[in-house]
């Protein structure tokens, strides 16, 4: 499934890279590295087709820049000795709306599902299923394999993650624009529905 536009594969790169260096995996299976990073790899993908649902959205961030990791490393404290150091150049790529996002999906399965099932929603029909009538409406069901990954992680994935995806590691940085995802998502505000942030 492609995304809005191959502009933002420097912003996801980047980003999933910093929240994989902030949040290592855990165990001791040789997998778990891999497998820590592709479910924050899709969770940075998920959150950045929501922040940037269009190509001239992505071309815009491109050109502009996202802001970079300077206030996630002070959340997080991991800045860099040398944020000028020629080896330390993606961090200018990395997105701060787009990894607390992130962090807020992979701290509530439930939030990560509403939030592929709204990206699923936006992505425009092939010509082939546009030609077909009625088009149902896209369901997460209908995604890819690669996003079940960030939305009903199996017992090793969950191993590989813990610290990727326990809530109160990720809250410094989920916090940050977590109001704003709400929003768009349109959940209620999280502290009036429970753990999972997400109303019955």
């Amino acid at each position: 499934m492609a995304g809005p536009s191959t502009a933002l594969s420097p912003v996801i790169a980047a980003s999933t890279h910093w929240l994989v260096r902030a949040y290592p995996a855990t165990g001791g299976d040789r997998v778990a590295p891999t497998l820590n990073e592709l479910q924050a790899r899709q969770a940075i993908t998920v959150a950045a087709w929501l922040r940037y649902p269009t190509p001239v959205d992505a071309e815009l961030v491109a050109m502009a820049g996202p802001g970079g990791s300077a206030v996630l490393d002070w959340r997080t404290g991991s800045e860099p000795d040398d944020d000028l150091a020629e080896d330390e150049g993606w961090r200018t790529w990395v997105d701060e709306v787009v990894v607390s996002w992130a962090a807020c999906l992979l701290a509530d399965p439930l939030l990560a599902a509403r939030a592929v099932d709204a990206v699923a929603a936006a992505i425009p029909p092939s010509r082939d299923q546009a030609a077909s009538r009625p088009r149902p409406r896209r369901s997460v069901g209908d995604l890819p394999a690669e996003f079940q990954r960030l939305t009903a992680p199996d017992a090793r994935e969950r191993a590989a993650a813990v610290l990727l995806r326990h809530p109160d590691l990720l809250e410094p940085v989920a916090e940050m624009h977590r109001d704003d995802l709400f929003y768009l998502l349109a959940v209620p505000d999280g502290r009036a529905a429970g753990p999972t942030g997400i109303a019955a």
